[in-house]
């Protein structure tokens, strides 16, 4: 099944069941250009991992993590399928295309046998990425929590709609630059689920993005970002410069 978050008429939030073009709520069924579609979770924190994929630490010239790499995007830095997300200044930005997991119950310590449990469903994620600032700072708060810099959706899929070998794909202008799968996942998502969870309680809503694969590249005013995965969909954005 898949789920959407959207904003009718009467600009009342709500969730209802996403299916060829059209999203039904409260026994009403609407088309989705009828409709604000907003990003498929509400995250009060987006926990992100770092080379999660060796190619993509070999195209970094960076080694392969003993444990996740972690870092955090607030939730200014949420944006949805169809938006435009402004690049900060004239710094060097690329795209990261990601598999990302939504939350659905409050955990801590979740055992890697029990994770599973804990998974409300799968969306899209790119972690967008500003390198001019990211290359000079240890926190990477300019390079990555800036406003927009994780567009997320279109819909939250659930579990059974995502194979376990899910391709992951990203095209810029239609030209595919990310070709991938999260079978070549260095840390699965179980294992994600225990590590973050060793450390920070997770809430409904928060979100996972679990790494890129190699092929990121730049991002130029006027560029229009698609990142497919499978099971779930297609998220679409575009950039401008400010």
């Amino acid at each position: 099944m898949h789920w959407m978050r959207f904003r009718d008429r009467a600009g009342a939030v709500r969730r209802g069941e996403y299916e060829d073009g059209t999203v039904s709520f409260g026994g009403r069924t609407y088309d989705v250009d009828d409709v604000e579609v907003l990003p498929p979770a509400e995250p009060s924190k987006v926990v992100c991992v770092g080379r999660n994929y060796a190619a993509h630490a070999e195209e970094r010239g960076e080694e392969v993590p003993d444990r996740p790499l972690l870092f955090l995007k607030p939730p200014n830095a949420v944006a949805s399928d169809g938006d435009t997300v402004t690049l900060p200044g004239d710094n060097y930005i690329e795209h990261e295309a990601e598999v990302a997991v939504v939350i659905g119950e409050q955990c801590r310590n979740v055992a890697v046998e029990d994770a599973l449990d804990v998974v409300a469903g799968y969306t899209a994620a790119d972690d967008v990425s500003n390198r001019t600032d990211q290359s000079q700072e240890k926190n990477w708060v300019r390079g990555k929590a800036f406003d927009g810099a994780c567009p997320l959706g279109p819909v939250l899929a659930s579990p059974d709609e995502v194979p376990h070998d899910a391709s992951v794909e990203l095209r810029v202008n239609g030209e595919t630059r990310q070709s991938s799968s999260i079978e070549h996942f260095i840390f699965t998502v179980p294992e994600l689920i225990a590590e973050i969870t060793e450390y920070m309680t997770l809430e409904p809503g928060d979100v996972i993005i679990t790494g890129t694969p190699e092929g990121v590249a730049e991002l130029e005013d006027g560029d229009s970002v698609e990142v497919e995965v499978e099971g779930v969909g297609t998220l679409s954005h575009d950039v401008e410069r400010r």
